[in-house]
């Protein structure tokens, strides 16, 4: 079983107040809806998805010891969705070596029409921040599509380094990975690699 906390502040210097909580199935699923059936969200893969599954999607996780979603605010106003998962209990395990530690995550930000500049990256500090302070990983795994250029530059500014294709079962994905010393010694951290 993972422990995972309630809550989770960051300040960033420059943008402000992050901060992140478990997702209220029932509260955040029209807000959630909204989110992951906007064309920009496609890779999450539930454009077709109801008001209804997008809920019973988060009671799913919410019932979970082992999957978690939580929901970001910005500035006190919901801005983006993480989920923290452990990589043992999906098909990750039979696509690479899964070690005591390690955590996967999905990262969603909203889609919006007023982007703010740096707002993505300080998420993913945030993310990162969450994982290894927070949850205490040893290392981070990610699979995201590997068609979606944008998150793999993005992946690889906190630090993940990229292993390999992987064929998983709704998609190709590049498996990556980042430890606590990847990030400290990423760009996010002010290293230039």
């Amino acid at each position: 079983m993972i422990e995972a906390p309630t809550m989770f502040k960051r300040q960033d210097d420059r943008l402000g107040e992050y901060s992140l909580r478990h997702v209220d199935p029932a509260a955040d699923a029209p807000l959630l809806h909204e989110w992951v059936t906007h064309p920009k969200c496609r890779y999450w893969m539930m454009s077709e998805a109801s008001i209804a599954d997008v809920w019973a999607k988060h009671e799913s996780i919410a019932a979970s010891d082992h999957h978690f979603a939580y929901l970001g605010l910005h500035q006190y106003r919901a801005k983006f969705l993480v989920e923290v998962y452990d990589p043992a209990r999906t098909e990750l395990a039979d696509a690479c070596d899964v070690a005591e530690g390690d955590l996967g995550v999905h990262v969603l930000t909203a889609p919006t029409s007023t982007p703010i500049p740096g707002f993505t990256e300080r998420v993913m500090v945030t993310v990162m921040e969450l994982l290894f302070t927070g949850f205490d990983a040893k290392r981070v795994v990610v699979e995201p599509d590997a068609t979606n250029e944008p998150v793999h530059r993005l992946n690889d500014w906190v630090g993940f380094r990229a292993e390999r294709t992987v064929e998983l079962r709704d998609k190709q994905a590049l498996l990556s990975f980042c430890t606590p010393s990847d990030y400290e010694r990423s760009a996010a951290r002010g290293v230039r690699r």
